[in-house]
C-alpha cells in the first residue's frame, strides 16, 4: 500500500522545482535552499489540499499541539474568592 498519494507527490515535485529555480520562499519570506526544508514545505501544502500524506512524526511541534488540547482548562487558585477576608 502506498504511503503517499499521487497529488502529494506532484505537490512535492512542484516545490522541489521552485527550490531549484530559487523562487521557493519559507513562511518568513526567506529563500529556501535546503532540500529537506523544500520537501517539508511540499508535504505541508499537500496536507492543506487534503492529499494522502501520513501524519507528522513526533517532532516538537507535533507534541506541543497534542498537549495543548489537554491543558486548555482555565487555571484558578483554590480558595480564592472575590471577597477579601477582614482581620479581627
Amino acid at each position: 500500500m502506498a504511503r503517499y498519494g499521487k497529488k502529494s507527490q506532484e505537490t512535492v515535485e512542484k516545490t522541489m522545482r521552485k527550490r531549484k529555480a530559487g523562487t521557493l520562499k519559507s513562511g518568513s519570506g526567506k529563500k529556501v535552499t535546503s532540500r529537506k526544508q523544500a520537501i517539508a514545505i511540499g508535504l505541508s501544502e499537500a496536507r492543506e489540499k487534503g492529499a494522502k500524506v501520513p501524519a507528522k512524526k513526533g517532532g516538537s511541534s507535533a507534541k506541543k499541539s497534542g498537549s495543548s488540547a489537554k491543558k486548555s482548562g482555565s487555571k484558578t487558585k483554590k480558595g480564592s474568592s472575590g471577597a477579601k477576608k477582614s482581620k479581627k
